[in-house]
């Protein structure tokens, strides 16, 4: 992604595509919708404020409470969190990976939870 601006087109810097405001269903394109990454532009949706330009990684998504889903991206430079609306035009399977990652992941071996059923009944 180059820097850019509220409303305008740039190409991602991650995959490469083109990426148009148009189907965004936003005021603020904030990240590509095929590979959902962004860059660390923003102190603030839109203020392009912030000086450090890094890669923001999407690493999971967010439900906020009227059930809008968003995404929380990392920048790979300086850390820092973001959480972005999901733009109408994002990948579906990007967005549903991101949201079962977790699940795919836990924390514990998977047989624990085989060891905590047997145990209940």
């Amino acid at each position: 992604m180059s820097q850019h601006s509220e409303n305008t087109s740039f190409t991602c810097r991650v995959c490469g595509r083109t990426v148009t405001p148009e189907g965004a269903g936003t005021r603020h394109r904030n990240h590509c919708p095929a590979c959902l990454h962004s860059l660390h532009l923003d102190n603030v949706p839109g203020d392009r404020a912030a000086g450090c330009g890094g890669v923001m990684e999407p690493v999971g998504i967010w439900v906020r409470r009227d059930g809008e889903w968003a995404l929380i991206h990392r920048c790979r430079r300086c850390g820092v969190l973001h959480a972005n609306r999901v733009a109408a035009d994002d990948d579906p399977m990007g967005l549903m990976s991101l949201a079962v990652r977790p699940l795919a992941q836990p924390p514990f071996p998977l047989q624990y939870l085989e060891r905590m059923a047997e145990h209940r009944e």
